[in-house]
């Protein structure tokens, strides 16, 4: 029987080949494989749902507030407890189910209950100083000092980082606590609540760190007339004793806006979230990294601009925030910085680099760039917003030219590998962006612009994405996408408006030009003429 030749390894037979031998891979270490096969294991599983970790989120924040209650006996905390969870279930779901609109992620839910139980601690505190000051002032009771509390700070900080619908899900929850974690009757906590609202609907557009003092003003304004309904209702004589009451007041809604200032660069950075103050901030043109686009891609800096251009206007006209969607156009096109000469707004000079490449090669370089922008965007902080913005502003678009020259090389070519990644626009601001987008780069290729071509490309180009699918999952409707095409037929047909010649640039068209019906015919004739008198005073001859 013949002996069966002995089976060499992949490593020995390149050595013996005198390829260079690859290295073997090292294993991974027990501890390593213990802690992935936990964490695939079904009973860690669940910490991965976000139901289950705002559920931890809630009865931690519940169970904090209930600490802070004053409580004997271990059934009154217990007590407390389940109201404050019975009240803020309510709240949750009634928002969360009734208005469309409301979403709370996990993120958004700590954020709400770190703040609520921030605002309820140093409520309790400023409560304790105040007894030990109300007994050293005589002159100043305890109940004067309830109306200094700046608990509305609570409420603007909610309205400039989340929502109106968040800053009043929040002002009622911190009224009604603060209320019962002072032992007070309903009139406090409609002060609080009420300065709260009135707080958030004051900073709803926020541009300027000025306006959240303005915004304290407003809460001091409301707490002062409070104090004074109170005495009316109460039937009170409003003397010296209600004037210090209703400046005690004022000042501690100008405090709640003085606290917001600062804590707000705080909150931006830790959460990340982008307010219309760090918009205002990105949108400075000297940004490092809107001077590096202008400096490597000259093209799609300029692109850019149009396209802020363009959404700013239509942002305008549909009632979205003008200022979210024109700093995100600034910044849709960053991922283009690191391989600018493959764009075509950037080859000035004329050699195409995807002339030697496959079509597949260069729909990959074309995708790379919406990763490599949110890449960008993480790495200078720019927030959630911007770059959901850049992750978006293609949705799953198909590349169309290099698709049709793949389809001229091949019989069968997959379609999804010229498409980008998505997803598609989830905001309206997104859905803004994807739309500029492809408006301003189809209007470079437009020959004679003219008002009438410029309306039809708008409406072919716009009619081509809805019917596409891009805008399913944001929420603009018909009536929004004829307002847009509307304001992009204004802002294009301004930078694409025809100029008059002047007589120099007639001359050097070789008297082509339009001549005006005053003009005589031969006053060309004259010119010349004229021309040859100058020449001969100046001593030369033709």
């Amino acid at each position: 029987m013949k002996r069966q030749k002995k089976r060499e390894g992949p490593l020995k037979a390149e050595r013996k080949e005198g390829v260079r031998p690859r290295k073997k891979k090292r294993g991974v270490s027990p501890p390593f494989i213990l802690l992935r096969r936990l964490k695939a294991s079904a009973p860690l599983r669940i910490f991965g749902f976000p139901w289950f970790q705002k559920s931890l989120i809630a009865a931690a924040g519940i169970t904090s507030l209930g600490l802070l209650f004053p409580s004997g006996n271990l059934e009154g905390m217990g007590g407390t407890a389940l109201f404050m969870a019975f009240f803020l279930t309510t709240l949750y779901f009634f928002f969360t189910r009734n208005l469309p609109q409301v979403n709370i992620p996990v993120k958004d839910l700590f954020f709400l209950t770190i703040t609520l139980f921030g605002s309820s601690a140093i409520t309790k505190g400023a409560y304790l100083l105040a007894q030990i000051l109300s007994e050293r002032v005589q002159e100043i009771p305890l109940s004067s000092y309830l109306y200094f509390f700046p608990v509305a700070a609570g409420a603007i900080l909610v309205r400039i980082m989340l929502s109106s619908e968040m800053a009043l899900f929040y002002a009622i929850s911190a009224g009604v606590i603060t209320a019962l974690l002072l032992s007070s009757g309903p009139f406090l906590a409609l002060y609080y609540m009420i300065g709260g609202i009135i707080g958030a609907h004051s900073v709803a557009r926020c541009t300027q760190r000025t306006t959240l003092i303005k915004g304290g003003l407003w809460v001091g304004a409301a707490n002062l007339f409070m104090v004074l309904l109170e005495r009316l209702m109460g039937g009170q004589e409003i003397g010296l004793r209600a004037a210090a009451d209703m400046a005690i007041g004022l000042s501690g809604g100008l405090t709640a806006g003085v606290a917001v200032v600062g804590i707000t660069p705080i909150v931006e950075y830790i959460f990340g979230y982008t307010t219309d103050i760090k918009l205002l901030e990105l949108a400075n043109l000297d940004h490092p990294l809107l001077k590096e686009m202008m400096l490597k891609a000259p093209g799609t800096y300029h692109h850019s601009m149009v396209v802020g251009n363009l959404v700013e206007a239509a942002a305008k006209a549909i009632g979205v925030n003008p200022l979210l969607a024109r700093v995100s156009a600034y910044y849709h096109d960053i991922g283009k910085i690191t391989k600018p000469q493959y764009f075509v707004e950037n080859q000035m000079d004329g050699a195409n680099r995807h002339a030697k490449l496959t079509p597949s090669m260069s729909s990959l370089i074309l995708i790379s760039h919406v990763k490599e922008g949110v890449d960008l965007a993480r790495k200078y902080r720019l927030g959630n917003r911007i770059i959901d913005v850049i992750r978006q502003h293609h949705g799953t678009r198909l590349i169309t030219y290099f698709y049709q020259k793949a389809r001229e090389n091949h019989q069968e070519v997959n379609e999804d590998e010229f498409r980008y990644l998505g997803p598609k626009p989830q905001t309206r601001e997104a859905g803004l962006v994807m739309l500029a987008d492809a408006v301003e780069a189809a209007s470079r290729a437009m020959e004679h612009p003219t008002p009438a071509r410029i309306k039809g490309l708008v409406q072919r180009v716009i009619n081509d994405i809805f019917i596409d699918g891009q805008l399913d999952e944001c929420e603009l409707t018909l009536k929004d996408l004829h307002e847009i095409a509307k304001s992009f037929n204004v802002i294009l047909n301004a930078v694409y408006h025809h100029r008059i010649k002047y007589p120099e640039q007639e001359a050097a068209d070789g008297g082509n030009g339009p001549r005006s019906p005053k003009e005589p015919k031969d006053k060309p004739q004259r010119r010349k003429e004229n021309g040859r008198k100058d020449i001969r005073r100046l001593g030369a001859t033709r």
